[in-house]
């Protein structure tokens, strides 16, 4: 199943031209480069200090005072934090091109070079988790131990599916050549597709932007290019989603697990009984969401079905507008200072460092994200900025988590990391920040109309959509129990969830069936996509209370920001006087999405 690599077509000059320069990011800030004598010297040192902790503290740490586990654990956040800007310099570049095949070298490399590290490592919390409940409390007593209380409570709450220390140690050192070179083959695939589009080979990032062009025509041939190009390679993806699939059954068979998504919700230390009721929820919610605004699309469209390729099709009357980068800079920051001067402040380092890079380009990773690296570095941001209304957002969303990750970083590394649920909050924040500020300043009804609908589809995309991806992941987990799963049932478990969540309105057959091949979550994090959902409903109930009692609030939101992975969600929501365990908490965010269709609907 080889790949031909094709270079793809640079993008037209005046579409170039219209988006202004786009900024490409500067790693400096980690290493100088990937033959540097900085990242040489780190790798020697790691591996030496490794060793020489292990020999200091291995099978010694019950005998250790409370002062003395704290000088321990501080001595493990160094290296873990020297292991994290290696690794993390590796991805990055990895990321800018995930075709060279010596960058790829480069990247498995540094993973190999770091787990032996981390494998030597691995002692220092299985040796923690054995410790006694009451023989740590007696060392908490002491300043020292007690500043990495939150850190020590979430490494014990994975005590109940601790194997044996060679067991945790195979698996450990394992994983470069099991789910991370599964996953490195996923993601390379997915860079070498090419689209072909009218005489040109396009990227993933290129292909699906035509979905939300003006023109129907194009909207329909980008759609058949992409499903006959994923439909072509489906078997890979299918043998790589039934490889990490049995992977994780087995994995979880030993740790105890008592479903797929239970060893998500520990990492993201959420009950399971609070995801399973946001998930009946926006379940439950189909009809008068996104059944109920697909229907009001296809009406203005002037039919009764729409086709899968118009979901996210602009509106008739919506005009072609390709947004310039400094416009959308500009527009994200101005929206994040209304809120909170800091807030911008922090968000323009990012334009200011050279920690953003937004250019489409051929090999670079699909879609968008930010990147903590460690706190004595910054984070950075990739985007793949191609002037549309989404694009903006995206830049939005993606700000809004680096802001956070900032903002967390005084916890230092072993405590600034969020979980999942927690970290979509900041970016979809972000993201109601900018929307509400724009559509504050629209009086015209046709224009308000074409914002509430995009407003609708992003949130839709962000809860409906990422739901029914968790429901898709359900069934073909729970399947793969079993017995392999076949390409060709991947495509049916894939309709029955996208009609189920989309409705009747939307003609979902033919090459759709494919479109979920292409999804990276899936194979990066299992069950990570209902954490947008979380966040999104989670925001909506933020910003009602933020309307109702402006005073105080920012400095509360940032706060929250700044905890970092200190508190869990019980606790950073208890000034805001939220509690995502109430029944009714997720219904009161989902609301807000039905508001604005009603709003709609009065638009006509």
């Amino acid at each position: 199943m080889e790949l031909r690599t094709v270079a793809a077509e640079p993008a037209a000059p005046e579409w170039q031209e219209a988006l202004g320069a786009l900024p490409e990011w500067d790693l400096s800030d980690l290493y100088p480069g990937r033959d540097s004598e900085s990242l040489k010297r780190d790798l020697t040192a790691l591996a030496t200090d490794a060793e020489a902790f292990r020999n200091r503290y291995e099978g010694r740490l019950a005998a250790l005072s409370g002062a003395e586990l704290g000088a321990a654990v501080e001595s493990y956040e160094r290296l873990q934090e020297k292991i994290g800007r290696i690794t993390s310099y590796a991805s990055l570049v990895h990321a800018e091109d995930l075709s060279d095949p010596e960058i790829g070298r480069f990247y498995q490399t540094m993973q190999e070079r770091t787990n032996a590290v981390s494998t030597e490592l691995l002692f220092f919390t299985l040796e923690i988790n054995r410790l006694g409940d009451a023989e740590l409390d007696a060392k908490l007593a002491d300043p020292a131990l007690a500043h990495y209380r939150p850190w020590l409570r979430d490494t014990r709450a994975f005590r109940p599916h601790q194997l044996s220390d060679e067991v945790e140690k195979l698996l450990h050192e394992k994983h470069v050549a099991g789910r991370a070179a599964w996953v490195r083959l996923f993601d390379e695939t997915i860079a070498d597709l090419r689209f072909p589009f009218r005489g040109k080979e396009l990227t993933e990032p290129e292909a699906l932007d035509l979905l939300s062009d003006t023109d129907p025509e194009i909207r329909r041939e980008a759609a058949h290019t992409i499903g006959e190009v994923l439909g072509n390679n489906t078997r890979i993806f299918a043998l790589i989603t039934n490889t990490l699939a049995k992977d994780k059954e087995i994995e979880d068979r030993w740790r105890r697990f008592p479903r797929p998504i239970s060893s998500r919700n520990l990492a993201n230390f959420v009950e399971d009984e609070v995801v399973d009721a946001l998930i009946a929820a926006v379940r439950d919610g189909y009809p008068r969401l996104s059944h109920r605004y697909y229907r009001l699309k296809a009406r203005w469209f002037g039919v009764e079905e729409l086709p899968f390729w118009d979901r996210n099709a602009p509106l008739p009357e919506e005009e072609d507008h390709t947004i310039s980068w400094s416009d959308a800079r500009e527009t994200v920051l101005s929206a994040y200072r209304a809120f909170s001067p800091e807030m911008a402040v922090v968000g323009g380092r990012f334009f200011a460092g050279r920690w953003i890079d937004a250019p489409v380009k051929s090999g670079k990773a699909s879609g968008a994200f930010a990147h903590p690296t460690v706190p004595s570095a910054h984070p950075y941001l990739l985007l793949n900025y191609q002037g549309k209304t989404r694009d903006v957002m995206i830049l939005a969303h993606e700000l809004g988590h680096g802001v956070h990750q900032l903002l967390a970083n005084r916890q230092g590394y072993l405590m600034a990391d969020t979980p999942l649920t927690l970290a979509e909050t900041a970016s979809v924040f972000g993201e109601m920040l900018t929307f509400r500020a724009l559509l504050a300043r629209e009086s015209d009804p046709r224009r308000r109309k074409i914002m509430l609908a995009g407003k609708v589809e992003d949130m839709l995309n962000t809860v409906v959509r990422q739901i029914a991806f968790a429901t898709f992941e359900e069934r073909v987990h729970d399947e793969r129990r079993e017995a392999e799963l076949t390409p060709d049932r991947l495509g049916e478990i894939w309709l029955a969830v996208q009609r189920e969540s989309l409705g009747p309105a939307l003609r979902l057959d033919g090459l759709y069936r494919h479109y979920w091949s292409y999804i990276p979550h899936f194979i990066h994090t299992p069950f990570y996509v209902y954490a947008y959902a979380f966040g999104d409903c989670l925001v909506n109930s933020l910003y009602a209370v933020y309307q109702d009692a402006h005073q105080g609030f920012s400095e509360r939101y940032l706060e929250m920001l700044r905890a970092g992975g200190t508190m869990r969600h019980r606790e950073l929501l208890a000034p805001f006087g939220l509690d995502a365990a109430d029944p009714s908490f997720w219904s009161k965010g989902l609301s807000i999405i039905s508001g604005f269709i009603d709003e709609l609907e009065r638009l006509g």
